[in-house]
């Protein structure tokens, strides 16, 4: 077992293994350190946006090996069943994580990652190397560390992020179904409280997940009650309940999800996918997004590794700099949104905005998607 690389990741989601392929590529060393075993799922809106197709064939993924399915339509309903339709101007595809970041993972591998099952319990930089400390695997050294370990970790404890020690309002719970669902529809519904993206990914299965103020949740018993009362109050949604057959032994769920900014450079560590910024779901594209982080992180430490890029701190301030440039917008785009879905009076008023002018629904989703990366 190799324990020194020239580039350690923290995190095999699908920034860390995308990054992974894209480094492995070009000649670096990866080390891949993930605590989970694969394939897992994972709490995931699970729709990809288009713009990520040049890239993947770069990358010499081919997507279709997986049968995703085809999607080129938006359905947006608020609480009470109103509906507004509308194309998305890319399109996309459903293809379910499990089965992604396990075909990932496998090209990972095949590149020559080496992937390390444990748990990172700290990375430590002193004179111009990083120490990542794990339960059981000892210690690795690289000159550069990316985290890719998602949402909330305790590395984000240990590095002590503004956003750790905030309290989130939102809850978020992800299961797939069997019921008759549109192959090119992505639908997102509204309710008290927040909201369910649907969509179809491989073997006709439909992904339901949704978005729960916390405030909402508590005041029920379980999750079965929560949806009968409260999410069903949206008559697209309690249809699915009603029909859909639930294919987990249980949903999965995720609490404290903290949409607040976050730096994209933490203790010199180069922050990817959801751990450099995390975009309201309502947006559809944090996916998309994550694969872009990782296609833009892992081009500039190529530079760096080439002496393109002359010292660390300039591919630190290049990494902010263009990291902002691509995903600034869609993120304050996205904290506003949460912000308003946190005001139920606010949240109805623009609900009827949109059934009135569905044309700023559009508006919405080209802020909020790129374009076509290569």
């Amino acid at each position: 077992m190799k324990t020194k690389a020239s580039v350690i990741i923290v995190g095999g989601g699908l920034a860390g293994l995308t990054a992974a392929i894209h480094l492995l590529k070009t000649g670096i060393e990866v080390i891949l350190i993930e605590k989970n075993e694969f394939p897992k799922h994972k709490v995931c809106g699970e729709y990809i946006s288009n713009e990520v197709s040049p890239y993947f064939k770069w990358l010499d993924i081919d997507i279709q090996e997986l049968r995703p399915v085809s999607i080129s339509k938006l359905h947006f309903s608020i609480e009470n069943g109103q509906m507004i339709n509308c194309k998305l101007p890319l399109g996309g595809f459903g293809v379910s994580r499990y089965t992604l970041d396990e075909f990932l993972y496998k090209k990972a591998i095949t590149a020559g990652c080496q992937i390390i099952q444990d748990n990172v319990e700290s990375v430590v930089f002193s004179e111009n190397q990083f120490k990542v400390s794990t339960s059981n695997s000892g210690i690795f050294e690289s000159e550069i560390v990316l985290g890719a370990f998602g949402k909330r970790s305790n590395i984000d404890q240990k590095l002590s992020r503004k956003f750790i020690h905030k309290k989130s309002p939102w809850l978020a719970v992800k299961a797939h179904y069997r019921f008759d669902f549109p192959d090119d529809v992505v639908g997102l519904h509204t309710f008290e409280g927040g909201y369910c993206g649907i969509s179809k990914v491989e073997n006709n299965r439909v992904n339901v997940c949704y978005l729960a103020n916390y405030d909402t949740f508590k005041k029920y018993r379980n999750i079965d009650e929560y949806q009968q009362k409260v999410v069903s109050g949206n008559p697209h949604l309690k249809l699915i309940f009603q029909q859909g057959k639930m294919l987990f032994e249980k949903p999965l769920t995720i609490s404290q999800i903290s949409f607040e900014k976050k730096n994209a450079v933490e203790n010199h560590i180069l922050m990817i996918g959801d751990s450099a910024g995390l975009i309201h779901p309502l947006c559809g594209n944090g996916m998309a997004m994550a694969i872009h982080g990782a296609k833009i992180v892992s081009e500039l430490i190529g530079d760096y590794f080439n002496a393109k890029i002359g010292s660390r701190s300039e591919l630190e301030q290049r990494y902010n700099a263009v990291w902002n440039t691509n995903f600034e917008e869609r993120l304050k785009t996205a904290r506003f949104l949460t912000k308003i879905l946190q005001r139920p009076k606010l949240t109805a008023f623009v609900m009827q905005l949109l059934v009135l002018f569905p044309f700023l629904l559009s508006v919405i989703i080209r802020k909020t998607h790129g374009k076509s990366i290569l």
